[in-house]
């Protein structure tokens, strides 16, 4: 631990904060805090003037010429802005702080004393202790349960699973532990973080208890690969930081045949090795989730595996709105013209980063859920008859297809039902939660 004075144009807000998970870049984490935190930050700036700097030193890390806030991203943000209005994400904001710089007393900072980590694990261990008060917005601000799932979604820390403990039990119970060499398990446990990467590698975690969803030797020939590259530092902790680096090491370990495939699928549940490893009842996809009893909401409440990259901040957006925020009962047409958005870019991104070519910006939405359903089904993502499913989608009568949700959006005179809306979701879901996380 050290503290350094550092210019202020050195700090980055992060973009990976845990508030709001992966964002494309700084400018766009700025413009989300003030979209959903607006009167809070607006405050925070107040007081900020009327301090004449900070209170606490920002904790940051060290990347390249620059540092990056872990702790400390609403102030940094706020003195950043009065530094420079013009780059609030708006006119009326960039008058309030242009008007907010007229009140600073004294010169105003150039260099801010930080608290410089280069350990990313101290960093996460100092973030999981705090965040308790929010003081009406001038202290550090309560997490909610989302940005608590968003931080163990990135780190593996706090779960009610150490996946990363169950992993080294099995590997030794198989003789495929590292010889002479021991796991980081903190970097294992960041690496399969999430849903989505665990059900790569063939294990899962989504009922509260560690199980294979792919044939267990299988499963564990790639998580001895795993452990073997952490372990001889091959991959460390900066190849496993955030999703897309994830991905780049999952797709790598794809490419030489080493990841659990559909072939592998356990089709029966039996008991696991020793009692302690139950395997999953289906070798249906992972991103299938259980209806909950009562459905209020399009999306259900529950884990479906989505890695959500920093260039999904639109999807996300859309996805919790429709998951947490608009009810059936009470949005039924809000809800109908974001699911047509969503699918839409859902599929648009995995077109894009599948370097398909057989379709274009200008081809309608029915040609690129088929392209991208038939270009899954032949990487064994998705089986023939969920293909078929996607292809009934250009059924002109039919509930559960394009027309319908077209209709939805340019006409006056279909009105979207609760159950309707349900039956287009739970028959796309599958293919939307693939497109997102390629």
């Amino acid at each position: 631990m050290s503290y350094k004075s550092i210019p202020l144009d050195k700090l980055l807000v992060n973009r990976e904060n845990d508030r709001h998970g992966e964002l494309e870049n700084e400018t766009t984490a700025i413009a989300w805090l003030f979209s959903n935190h607006l009167s809070q930050m607006k405050k925070l700036a107040r007081d900020v003037v009327q301090a004449g700097g900070l209170y606490e030193p920002p904790l940051v890390y060290p990347d390249s010429s620059n540092f990056i806030v872990y702790d400390g991203n609403r102030r940094t943000t706020c003195l950043k802005l009065l530094a420079n209005p013009k780059r609030a994400p708006d006119s009326d904001l960039q008058k309030f702080f242009a008007d907010l710089r007229g009140h600073w007393r004294g010169n105003f900072p150039t260099t801010i004393t930080c608290r410089v980590e280069s350990d990313r694990d101290e960093i996460d261990e100092i973030l999981f202790r705090r965040h308790t008060g929010s003081q009406g917005g001038v202290g550090q601000s309560n997490w909610n349960d989302r940005m608590k799932t968003t931080f163990v979604n990135r780190t593996g820390k706090g779960g009610k699973l150490n996946v990363a403990d169950e992993i080294e039990e099995r590997l030794k119970a198989a003789n495929l532990l590292p010889k002479g060499k021991r796991i980081p398990r903190s970097n294992l446990n960041r690496l399969l973080s999430a849903e989505a990467f665990r059900s790569r590698v063939g294990i899962s975690t989504a009922k509260g208890r560690f199980q294979f969803i792919r044939k267990e030797d299988v499963s564990l020939k790639a998580l001895a690969r795993i452990a073997d590259d952490l372990a001889h530092r091959r991959i460390t902790l900066d190849d496993v930081w955030d999703v897309d680096r994830k991905s780049e090491y999952l797709d790598k370990l794809e490419s030489e045949g080493l990841l659990p495939t559909a072939a592998d699928a356990i089709q029966k549940q039996s008991k696991g090795s020793g009692g302690k490893s139950p395997k999953a009842t289906s070798g249906k996809s992972q991103q299938k989730a259980q209806k909950p009893d009562r459905r209020t909401t399009l999306i259900p409440q529950v884990e479906y595996g989505v890695a959500w990259a920093g260039r999904l901040q639109r999807q996300r957006a859309i996805w919790e709105e429709l998951q947490f925020k608009l009810e059936l009962d009470e949005h039924p047409n809000a809800i109908a013209v974001l699911c047509r958005v969503l699918l839409e870019l859902s599929v648009d991104n995995y077109i894009n980063q599948a370097n398909l070519t057989t379709t274009s910006e200008s081809d309608p939405l029915l040609k690129k859920l088929i392209c991208a359903a038939e270009n899954l089904h032949s990487l064994g993502k998705i089986n023939k008859r969920y293909v078929e499913v996607v292809r009934k989608a250009r059924t002109m009568d039919a509930i559960v297809s394009v027309d319908t949700l077209n209709k939805y959006v340019h006409s006056s005179s279909l009105a979207p039902a609760a159950d309707h809306l349900t039956a287009l979701w739970d028959a796309f879901a599958e293919l939307v939660v693939h497109c997102l996380n390629e």
